[in-house]
């Protein structure tokens, strides 16, 4: 699938590696629908990408907010052809701490926001896209998650990153199996790690000490290389079903 003029709606679109995304797309040609809970920020990146661009105020767990978000990509732009899911959260806690045992509430909301919300917005993308007449390769849509290294070498605090993007890895192939009949594929990028907000936060002692654990190149991963990897995913349509490690050959230590 081409993004020429193409609908995209991106999750977690206002940084990060949502918003490189979003840039990308734009200067493919694609629409693009920003959705994210950061209003300031998402507005402010769909105002900078011009009239190809809007922004949708949405939380991923959100039923009628990604039903809205749908709608302004399809009341807007005409439909929906593309789903990146890059909304998601990394909160760290130890199975049992000196605190005691890790908060029950923080690993349903870090299992809520980076899986059910990812789901959320599958099925319901994929349901939009359904009604979309195919393309000359057959397809209606293309579907991709963000899952992460952690999925296959979580670190020690990661119990409930590692759960959440564990099951987005997990998902991958049966849904992608599911919506074939529709022409609708699913991929998953399971990034290393990148240069994001997230890691902004980080003290410089720690970010040299993370770098030097990657093989090649030794460095964080740019959120550009993340999006060029999703335009390369939308535009191979052979690419179904799978999870891609886009992580410079890294294995994360215990901690």
């Amino acid at each position: 699938m081409e993004l020429t003029n193409r609908v995209a709606l991106v999750t977690g679109g206002a940084s990060g590696l949502g918003s490189a995304c979003a840039r990308r797309f734009v200067q493919q040609g694609a629409l693009v629908v920003i959705a994210d809970r950061d209003a300031e920020r998402g507005a402010a990146l769909a105002a900078e990408l011009g009239e190809a661009a809007r922004f949708a105020a949405a939380d991923v767990t959100s039923e009628a907010e990604v039903k809205a978000a749908i709608h302004t990509a399809v009341e807007t732009f005409g439909g929906l052809h593309i789903a990146v899911n890059c909304a998601g959260v990394a909160w760290a806690g130890r199975t049992v701490s000196k605190e005691g045992p890790h908060p029950l509430d923080l690993f349903e909301t870090v299992i809520r926001i980076n899986l059910i919300g990812t789901f959320n917005v599958i099925r319901l993308a994929a349901a939009q896209m359904a009604t979309n007449a195919p393309n000359e390769a057959g397809e209606r849509g293309v579907i991709i998650n963000t899952a992460s290294v952690a999925a296959f070498d979580g670190q020690i605090g990661q119990a409930a990153y590692s759960a959440s993007k564990g099951v987005v890895f997990g998902m991958t192939l049966p849904v992608a199996r599911d919506l074939s009949r529709l022409g609708v594929r699913v991929m998953t990028i399971a990034p290393g790690i990148f240069d994001t907000p997230m890691v902004g936060l980080m003290t410089d002692e720690v970010k040299t000490s993370l770098a030097g654990q990657i093989p090649f190149p030794s460095r964080f991963g740019q959120p550009d290389e993340y999006a060029r990897l999703a335009q390369a995913i939308i535009e191979n349509s052979y690419l179904n079903g799978e999870v891609i490690r886009l992580d410079g050959a890294v294995r994360m230590a215990s901690r």
